[in-house]
């Protein structure tokens, strides 16, 4: 520790949801959703392309909520947005070796998919399938470049496997940003996870869309909460 991630292209797409419905979908991790708005939870929706990391290459997607820090309690308040961590509640990717990898040391939700993306033009798309089902088919389009290389102030992550309850440190630092008001297009299929994103309300309109080219990351080891 820390795993570092050398070279990856980043593409998400942030969704407000309803907050008592993202709450029913992550009651089992004992977290609470942060309120942007009043009874307005973010889903974020993201696919990764890792180029060069200590886990090897693989293709990542990953359906995420912004999430209160541990303990918090009372009605949602704004100061807490500063504090707010994610929790990530499904995380397919296509290759065996980090699909062990992260759910050993981090007990991320990784499950081996098909996962098919698209990054040569600026055009960003992902298309998914899991079972030979088809989950979803994501297109993001590109935004306004955010000059320079940009370090996101340090984030906690969050997980949940086998009962428990994990915090993992995590840093990106990215160059090649580009981030728009909505600027995604999504599908949904028939798998049980687009089910789910259905509930939430999906499809629907992003609140922003943000590709990276080139992105370094850092995780750290896993607390349990």
């Amino acid at each position: 520790m820390p795993v570092r991630v050398r070279d990856a292209e980043v593409c998400s797409a942030a969704y407000p949801v309803r907050a008592d419905a993202a709450r029913a979908v992550i009651a089992y991790s004992g977290l609470d959703v942060a309120e942007v708005l009043p009874g307005k939870a973010v889903c974020v929706l993201l696919f990764v392309d890792y180029r060069d990391s200590d886990l090897d290459t693989y293709h990542e997607f990953g359906m995420a909520f912004l999430v209160r820090p541990p303990g918090s309690s009372g009605p949602p308040r704004p100061a807490e947005l500063r504090r707010a961590g994610v929790f990530v509640h499904w995380l397919p990717v296509d290759q065996a070796f980090t699909l062990e990898a992260g759910r050993a040391l981090w007990g991320f939700p990784k499950e081996l998919a098909d996962i098919e993306l698209r990054l040569s033009s600026p055009y960003k798309r992902c298309i998914l399938r899991k079972d030979g089902r088809l989950v979803l088919d994501l297109l993001v389009k590109p935004g306004l470049p955010m000059p320079g290389a940009t370090a996101m102030a340090p984030l906690d992550a969050y997980t949940h496997r086998d009962g428990v309850t994990r915090r993992i440190p995590w840093s990106v630092r990215a160059r090649g940003a580009r981030i728009r008001p909505s600027g995604a297009l999504i599908r949904l299929g028939n798998h049980p996870i687009a089910k789910e994103l259905s509930e939430l309300g999906l499809p629907k309109r992003a609140l922003f869309s943000t590709t990276i080219s080139h992105a370094e990351m850092s995780f750290g080891a896993a607390r349990e909460v």
